[in-house]
């Protein structure tokens, strides 16, 4: 019987254990209450409120964008909707890294106006002071290494991370300095698979994969990529489980031409 089916909210602890028992976490994105009320309801561990909202919820090219305010917007629509699920909010770009007082700030008003369960962070060694003092106020902390989007203009390209030996020796560092200075939890994204698996291998804490390869202790994507809302993005590492894309276009043209042709709305769609 896995853990989920036996508890009522997942917490960090319920991370801990699955890992423990060597049972995968599933983890997937919600950036609205409607959405996230379907992830939430069909049995999801995780709900991630990511940054990556500024670009499938406002169509940016880069997650740079999108503001402390509006990731509160969205996580509180969905910590609305989650009655199981642990819902981790991204710390945005530019709301932590100049300094661990101001990651805290930022971390406690997401809290307070939201009332998610825990925030992510971007970044390794360079991060432990801010992870810490974090956690110090009761919040817990969910590290992301590997591509780190937020630092696209500094490496200059969404490409596989950590292939080479120095980078990878880098990464083993950060993740044990990411579990010593108390972070529950690493999303490990788009590196090697071998990497993802040694590095997992290498702490206590769960690891959560996006590219990262099925030796992590967990998976995650982006609901609108799983579900084909994103027409042609269709990275090596997204499984789409289906075409809403097309599905939604095609419903919206009948939709269109019924009401062009007066069919709609007919005598049994009156009052």
């Amino acid at each position: 019987m896995s853990v989920n089916s036996v508890i009522k909210r997942i917490t960090t602890n319920t991370l801990q254990d699955m890992k423990m028992r060597g049972e995968k976490i599933a983890m997937l994105t919600s950036y609205d209450y409607s959405m996230a009320k379907i992830v939430d309801d069909a049995g999801i561990d995780v709900i991630l409120v990511g940054d990556s909202a500024s670009n499938v919820m406002a169509g940016h090219e880069t997650t740079l964008p999108i503001t402390l305010d509006q990731m509160i917007y969205h996580a509180a629509s969905v910590v609305r909707a989650a009655k199981r699920s642990l819902v981790v909010v991204d710390l945005p770009f530019g709301s932590y890294q100049g300094n661990s007082k101001e990651a805290l700030h930022s971390a406690i008003r997401i809290m307070k106006e939201s009332g998610a369960h825990a925030v992510k962070l971007e970044g390794g060694q360079e991060i432990c002071e801010s992870v810490a003092r974090i956690i110090t106020a009761g919040i817990p902390v969910m590290g992301h290494l590997g591509l780190t989007p937020q630092s696209i203009h500094k490496f200059g390209t969404y490409t596989v991370r950590a292939k080479e030996e120095a980078e990878a020796n880098k990464l083993k560092a950060d993740i044990i300095a990411l579990q010593e200075a108390g972070c529950f939890a690493t999303v490990l994204e788009k590196i090697p698979a071998k990497l993802a698996e040694e590095a997992t291998a290498s702490v206590k804490i769960p690891t959560i994969g996006i590219g990262a390869g099925p030796g992590c202790d967990g998976q995650v994507l982006v609901i609108h990529d799983m579900l084909g809302l994103n027409k042609g993005f269709k990275p090596r590492f997204l499984r789409q489980y289906l075409n809403l894309f097309d599905e939604i276009n095609g419903a919206v043209k009948a939709y269109l031409n019924d009401v062009k042709a007066g069919d709609f709305p007919d005598e049994k769609e009156q009052y």
